[in-house]
């Protein structure tokens, strides 16, 4: 693949990221079950390790409020895994903490799919 390929593919997650958190991307349950894989799974900043249902679930009481507005992303970085999926990290900063994020992306006939996500707190 090509540079300029992965850079295209690159701008296209980071404007996903944070994963969720794109209001515009939808909130309702198939909205997100359309963004997710069928075995998608995430370990979250405080190292539990979340299924699908548990997160979708979550995250529909999360939409219930406004989306805090002052979390920036930086440090994009990409690389491709296998053939149709790609691994995006990027630095989340939050008013009260720092951390490190994973998103593993997979693309299809259906667009793109999150198939694995992981937020690790910056000391």
């Amino acid at each position: 693949m090509q540079n300029s390929d992965l850079d295209s593919i690159r701008e296209v997650l980071s404007a996903r990221e944070p994963i969720f958190h794109r209001r515009e991307l939808g909130t309702s349950r198939d909205d997100l079950l359309q963004m997710t894989v069928d075995d998608f799974w995430e370990i979250g900043a405080s190292g539990e390790a979340y299924d699908r249902d548990f997160v979708i679930a979550h995250l529909l009481e999360r939409y219930k409020t406004p989306e805090p507005d002052d979390w920036a992303c930086s440090d994009f970085a990409i690389r491709q895994i296998a053939q149709d999926l790609y691994q995006l990290n990027y630095v989340l900063q939050q008013p009260n903490r720092r951390t490190r994020r994973t998103t593993l992306w997979r693309t299809s006939n259906e667009g793109w799919k999150i198939v694995f996500h992981q937020g690790t707190i910056i000391g």
